[in-house]
C-alpha cells in the first residue's frame, strides 16, 4: 500500500468496510488529481490517505454521486485504484501492473501530496487558505531526526527561537520579538498540543517530538480563532491517534557523540492496542532522554555541567461512539532538568565560573477529553482539557548581593524562582458542511488559569550555613477567560472568495502578593478587566487550480497586568503594564508548477504593534513588566520547494525583516530605534530529503539543512546590549532502511561553528560581564528504529 497523509479529518472509525451508500453533491473542476481528490474529500467529509499513487490529471465531477461512485468517475483512466478502510476512510493504491511487451518507462518525479491544516478548526488546504502556514511531517522531521521545538526552525520561515536551554527558550515568528526575557508577559506564540495550549506564560515546555503526525505553525496574529498569546502565530504539535484496526509498535535507540564533551543518549517507544477493533484503541508513548553536557564551570571544578534529561509519555485511548461519533481521553506528561545553565562568560569558549550551579527544571501534564460528531448540518467538536505547568530556575546571585545586603557581611548569593500554573480549558467548536457557497464555524471558549509563584533570595558567608532570606515574593494570579468566535467564508464565484471572522474576549486577572525582605514587606491586592475584540478579514482568488493569491488582516492582542516585585515598591509608572495589540496586512501568492514539482509560498506584511509588552530587569536582577513603545514592522518571507526527481524535496525559505520603533517609553529614553531584540534583518534555511530505493527491500535515505542566522542585538537599551548572530548551523543525516527497520547516521554542527546565540545568562550579572551562549559542539549519533 501507498503511504500517505489524510487529507480530511476522519469522522468516524467504523468496523465495517463498506462504503457510505448516501449520493454526496460534488463540484470538482478540472485539476490535477491530488487537488480534485482534496475537493471530494472536504465535500464529501472523510479521510482520503495516499494521494501520491494518482499522479496525472482528472476531467472533474458533478453532480450527485455515492462515494464509491464518485470515485470511480473522478479516478476513471488513473493509475491507480481505492478501497475503503471504514465508511469515511479511503486508502488510495497503485493499480496492478499491466503486462506489456515494451518495458514501462522511468517514472516521473512524484509531485507531493497536498496536505491538509486542522490548525484552522477545520479541515482546509495548505495551499488553499489565505494564512500563511508551515506543516513539518513526521517523515520530514525523522529523515533529519528533529526531535524539539528548536530542531524544526531550519523548515520555517521566519521562525526563531531564544537558546537559554531546554525548557527555558521561547519561540518567535515573523521577528515579531519582544526580547529575550522570560516573565509576567503572555507568550506572543501559541503553542498546543493537538487542541490544547500547554502554556500561558511559561517558556517552550520543549516536548520531545515522538510519534507524531505533523507540526503545524500559523504565521501572524491568529487573534480571531486563537485569542491572547497567539499574537505572532501558532505552533501546534498534532500526535497520532490510536489505530483502531491493528496492533503495533515502535522502537527507537540513539546514541551520540558531541566533541569534547559527555555522550547522550535517548530511547522512544510506542504500542498501539485495539481493545475491540474497529471500536476502541490504546495508543501508549514513552520515552526518556540524556543529553551530555559540554560547558564547564572552574569554581565549582565541575566538568560538562549542562546536563539534561528528559523523560516523558502520553496515552491516548479513542473509541466509536456510534456511526458518526468518536471520544478520544489522552493524557502526556514530560519532566525536564538541567543540572546548569548553558552560558559562558568573558573570552574563555565552553567557561564560566559561578560559585552557584544554575539548575533549572520545566515539568508538564496534560489531560483531556475530545468529542465529536457529524450532524445534519455539520460538525461539533468539544475539547476540554487540564493543563499543570511547573517551572523553576536558580541563579548566582552573588555579584547583586550588596544591593539587599546593607551590611556587605554575605558573598554568596543563591536566587530561585518557582512557577506552578494550572489551567482549565474548554474549546466548543460547531462547523458547517462543506455543500454550498457558504462555509460557517463557530465557537466558545473559556479558561480559568491558577499560576503561583515564589521567588527567593538568600545569602551565606563561605562555608557558612544557615542561609539567610534576604528577599522573598509569594504571588497570585488568578485569570478567567471566556469568548466566542465565528468565521464565514462565502465562494464569491469566478475563482474568488471572502472570508471574515471576529473573537470577543473578556478577561478578569485577581492579584494578591506579599512582598517580604529584612525589615520592611509590602502587599498588593489587584484586580483588572480587559475585553475587546478582534477580527480577520480576508479576500482570495484562485488563479488557477494550482495558482492563488491573498490578501489578508488580522488581530493579535495580549491582556495587561501588575507589577509587584523589587526592592522598593514599583513605581507609579511600574506599577501596571497596559495590553499591547498587533495589526497585520499581509499579501501573499501560493503557487504549484510542472505539476507539482515546484512550490513557492510568499507574502508581504507590514505590521502595526501598538504598546508592546516586554519582560526587563531591574539592577537588582528582579524581573518586571513593562510597555517599551510602538512599532512598524516589515517582511517578506518566502517557503520554496522542489521535487527534481523522485524521493527528492530540495527546500528553501527566508524572511527579510525591518522594524523601527516610535512612541518610545520614557523609562527606556535611550532605546533603539530601529529594530527588535534578536531579530536580524535577513535569515534563511536550506533543506534536502532524499529517498533512493536501492531495491525491494532497502532503501538509501539522506538529509541536510542549513541556516543562516543573521546579526542582531540582545536587548532594546543599548547600554545593556551585545551584538550577537552572522553565523551558519547545519546538520547532516544518512542511513539505510529495511520494510521495518532504519538505520540513521547524524552530524549535527558538522563546521562546529561557534557562533553567540540569541541568548542572555544570568540576570544578575547581566550588562556587568560579557554572556555568551555558545552552540552545542560537533556531535555525531547513531539512531536505530524498529516498527514491529
Amino acid at each position: 500500500m501507498c503511504a500517505g497523509s489524510a487529507l480530511a479529518l476522519p469522522l468516524s472509525m467504523a468496523a465495517a468496510a463498506d462504503p457510505d451508500p448516501a449520493a454526496h453533491s460534488f463540484s470538482i473542476r478540472p485539476q490535477p488529481a491530488a487537488d480534485a481528490l482534496l475537493d471530494f474529500a472536504l465535500q464529501a467529509g472523510i479521510s482520503i490517505g495516499g494521494v501520491g499513487a494518482c499522479p496525472g490529471s482528472t476531467p472533474g465531477l458533478q453532480g450527485r454521486f455515492t462515494l464509491e461512485d464518485g470515485l470511480k468517475r473522478l479516478l476513471a483512466g488513473s493509475p491507480c485504484r481505492f478501497e475503503f478502510a471504514d465508511p469515511h476512510t479511503v486508502r488510495l493504491l497503485p493499480a496492478p501492473p499491466v503486462k506489456a511487451a515494451a518495458a514501462p518507462p522511468p517514472p516521473p518525479a512524484a509531485a507531493p501530496e497536498e496536505i491538509t491544516v486542522t490548525a484552522t478548526k477545520r479541515p482546509a488546504a495548505a495551499d488553499r487558505l489565505p494564512d500563511a502556514i508551515s506543516v513539518i511531517s513526521a517523515a520530514q522531521l525523522s529523515g533529519t531526526h528533529d526531535v524539539d521545538t528548536s530542531d524544526t526552525v531550519s523548515r520555517v520561515a521566519g521562525m526563531n527561537m531564544t537558546n537559554l536551554g531546554p525548557g527555558r527558550d521561547k519561540i518567535m515568528l515573523r521577528g515579531l520579538s519582544d526580547g529575550t526575557f522570560t516573565g509576567r508577559t503572555q507568550s506572543t506564540v501559541g503553542t498546543y498540543l493537538d487542541t490544547l495550549p500547554v502554556n500561558y506564560n511559561a517558556p517552550d515546555p520543549d516536548l520531545k517530538l515522538t510519534d507524531i503526525d505533523a507540526v503545524e505553525v500559523m504565521r501572524g496574529p491568529q487573534g480571531a480563532l486563537y485569542g491572547g498569546g497567539s499574537l505572532s502565530g501558532i505552533y501546534r504539535i498534532v500526535t497520532r491517534k490510536p489505530d483502531l484496526q491493528s496492533y503495533g509498535a515502535d522502537v527507537t535507540l540513539d546514541y551520540g557523540w558531541t566533541e569534547g564533551s559527555s555522550s547522550s543518549r535517548s530511547a522512544d517507544g510506542m504500542v498501539n492496542i485495539p481493545l475491540a477493533e474497529g471500536i476502541s484503541a490504546l495508543r501508549i508513548v514513552g520515552y526518556g532522554d540524556l543529553d551530555g553536557g559540554y560547558l564547564n564551570n572552574g569554581d565549582l571544578r565541575q566538568a560538562d555541567v549542562d546536563r539534561t534529561t528528559r523523560d516523558g509519555g502520553r496515552i491516548s485511548w479513542e473509541t466509536r461512539l456510534g456511526d458518526d461519533w468518536t471520544a478520544t481521553l489522552a493524557g502526556a506528561g514530560q519532566k525536564l532538568s538541567t543540572a546548569d545553565a548553558q552560558y559562558t562568560v568573558g573570552q574563555k569558549p565552553r567557561n564560566r565560573a559561578n560559585r552557584v550551579g544554575e539548575a533549572d527544571s520545566n515539568d508538564f501534564s496534560q489531560g483531556s477529553l475530545a468529542i465529536g460528531g457529524a450532524l445534519d448540518w455539520g460538525r461539533i467538536e468539544s475539547s476540554t482539557g487540564y493543563v499543570h505547568h511547573s517551572f523553576s530556575n536558580r541563579y548566582d546571585a552573588s555579584a547583586a548581593l550588596s544591593l539587599f545586603d546593607d551590611n556587605n557581611i554575605q558573598d554568596i548569593g543563591i536566587y530561585d524562582e518557582v512557577t506552578s500554573t494550572s489551567m482549565l480549558v474548554e474549546d466548543l467548536v460547531a462547523t458547517s458542511s462543506n455543500d454550498g457557497p457558504l462555509q460557517w464555524l463557530a465557537g466558545l471558549y473559556g479558561s480559568l488559569t491558577d499560576q503561583h509563584e515564589n521567588n527567593l533570595l538568600r545569602s551565606h558567608a563561605a562555608g557558612k550555613i544557615p542561609l539567610l532570606v534576604r528577599y522573598q515574593e509569594l504571588r497570585t494570579d488568578r485569570l478567567s477567560e471566556i469568548a466566542p468566535y465565528a468565521e464565514t467564508s462565502y465562494d464569491l464565484g469566478d475563482g474568488w472568495q471572502g472570508t471574515v471572522g471576529a473573537r470577543l474576549f473578556g478577561t478578569q486577572l485577581n492579584t494578591s502578593s506579599d512582598t517580604i525582605y529584612p525589615g520592611n514587606g509590602r502587599a498588593l491586592r489587584r484586580r483588572g478587566r480587559y475585553q475587546g475584540w478582534a477580527p480577520k478579514i480576508s479576500l482570495q482568488k484562485e488563479l488557477t487550480p494550482e495558482d492563488m493569491i491573498y490578501a489578508l488582516y488580522s488581530e493579535g492582542y495580549r491582556a495587561g497586568g501588575f507589577n509587584s516585585g523589587g526592592i522598593a515598591a514599583p513605581s507609579p509608572s511600574q506599577r501596571v503594564f497596559a495590553p499591547d495589540r498587533l495589526r497585520n496586512v499581509e499579501l501573499g501568492v501560493k503557487s504549484r508548477g510542472l505539476d507539482g514539482a515546484v512550490e513557492l509560498r510568499s507574502a508581504l506584511f507590514c505590521d502595526y504593534w501598538n504598546n508592546i509588552q516586554t519582560d526587563q530587569y531591574l539592577p537588582s536582577g528582579l524581573s518586571y513588566t513593562t510597555n517599551v513603545a510602538d512599532a512598524r514592522v516589515m517582511g517578506w518571507e518566502t517557503e520554496a520547494a522542489a521535487h527534481p526527481l523522485p524521493g527528492l524535496t530540495i527546500g528553501f525559505d527566508s524572511l527579510l525583516n525591518s522594524a523601527r520603533l516610535g512612541n518610545i517609553s520614557p523609562l527606556f529614553p535611550r532605546v533603539h530605534a530601529s529594530g527588535l531584540p534578536g531579530v536580524a534583518p535577513i535569515s534563511f534555511d536550506s533543506t534536502i530529503d532524499y529517498l533512493i530505493p536501492l531495491d525491494d527491500a532497502f532503501s538509501f535515505l539522506f538529509g541536510g539543512k542549513i541556516s543562516y542566522i543573521g546579526r542582531s542585538r540582545l536587548t532594546f537599551q543599548p547600554a545593556l546590549s551585545q551584538d550577537m548572530g552572522g553565523y551558519f548551523t547545519s546538520r547532516l543525516s544518512a542511513g539505510i532502511e529495511g520494510a521495518s527497520w532504519r538505520l540513521l547516521a547524524v552530524v549535527d554542527n558538522p563546521a562546529n561553528t561557534q557562533g553567540d546565540t540569541f541568548s542572555f545568562g544570568n540576570p544578575f550579572s547581566f550588562g556587568q560581564v560579557r554572556q555568551v551562549t555558545p552552540l552545542r559542539p560537533r556531535t555525531i549519533s547513531l539512531v536505530l528504529s524498529a516498527h514491529f
